[in-house]
């Protein structure tokens, strides 16, 4: 199954040409080592059979450098990476006779950009059916009759606990995303059966879908914070558990938390910038609930639970002073 078929070798040269085109922009943006290869430059039709050949080796050993992270930055960030790349590079990889894990991982990727850009805005959550979003793959995988895959059913449980997360924190201690990559993987190549590829489509699209809501929660959460705490004379806070300044300013952490919507639009995964956000918003809120047990900004420690972790003195707060 793939999006162009042999049938068509027009389209199948074209898709080869798009593909070239982008792990070419691809390559020079990542500064990988490469060589043009003149079938493909060549705009003068469809090569030999031999030309063919040549091209298709070129692609495959340039696909074979191109590491996933760097295809996820290149198309999240690169006015190049439009659907018509999208549907090539998807196709160029549905159609290899052997897969790797890679390969799997590639397409993973790209099926759930490709839903992003095709799902209607209203789609809220879970709700959306194996059939419907079968429709919304059509485009990009034809027609696709859903059939039951063994262990996939676990991945309604997982959107579950997704959308039952109130905030980021909680999304990641869950393990939501670990757990569905490990599912991928066991599926080995069943993996690449259409109704697994819709099955796991949608499952990556309502993840980030929810993983999003819940980024943009925490930061407004935090800008919100920010400002009831300035109201009470706070100016700076002690963010060192966030990996910022024992004395940061409230002006600069309000600037980091908007820059943030831009950055973490790229990627969805706990890692350390994430991370960063979720201890930025506990420092914040355990401020504010501090300083309504004293009902002013000058106070000394005072615990937040069990654990004394952030303490105000005059106009800053201290939030590093728990004794671990």
């Amino acid at each position: 199954m793939t999006i162009v078929t042999a049938n068509d070798p027009n389209a199948a040269w074209q898709n080869m040409r798009t593909v070239y085109a982008a792990y070419s922009a691809l390559a020079r943006e990542f500064a990988i080592e490469t060589q043009p290869c003149p079938e493909l430059e060549s705009g003068s039709g469809i090569p030999s059979a031999a030309g063919v050949a040549n091209a298709k080796d070129f692609l495959a050993d340039m696909d074979q450098r191109v590491q996933i992270h760097q295809l996820r930055q290149f198309v999240q960030t690169s006015t190049q990476a439009d659907e018509t790349a999208l549907r090539a590079l998807l196709s160029f990889v549905l159609g290899k006779e052997t897969r790797t894990e890679s390969d799997r991982d590639k397409v993973d990727f790209l099926l759930v950009q490709l839903f992003s850009q095709a799902a209607p805005s209203d789609i809220s959550g879970p709700s959306l059916s194996l059939t419907e979003a079968a429709k919304i793959m059509q485009p990009f995988l034809g027609p696709v009759e859903i059939v039951e895959i063994s262990g996939l059913d676990q991945l309604e449980e997982l959107l579950g606990k997704a959308y039952r997360a109130k905030n980021l924190n909680e999304l990641f201690t869950s393990r939501i995303i670990e757990q569905g990559r490990r599912i991928k993987s066991s599926c080995g190549d069943k993996f690449f059966e259409p109704s697994a590829l819709v099955t796991f489509a949608r499952f990556g699209f309502l993840v980030r879908r929810a993983f999003f809501r819940l980024m943009h929660q925490d930061i407004n959460t935090i800008l919100d914070g920010l400002r009831d705490l300035e109201a009470q004379g706070v100016t700076t806070l002690d963010c060192r558990k966030a990996q910022f300044a024992a004395d940061e300013p409230i002006a600069r952490l309000r600037m980091i938390c908007l820059s943030w919507r831009v950055m973490f639009h790229a990627e969805y995964s706990a890692g350390q910038p994430l991370c960063i956000l979720v201890d930025l918003r506990t420092a914040v809120e355990s401020a504010l609930v501090h300083a309504s047990r004293r009902g002013t900004p000058k106070a000394k420690a005072a615990a937040a639970g069990s654990a004394q972790e952030f303490e105000i003195s005059g106009s800053s707060w201290d939030g590093d002073n728990n004794g671990n």
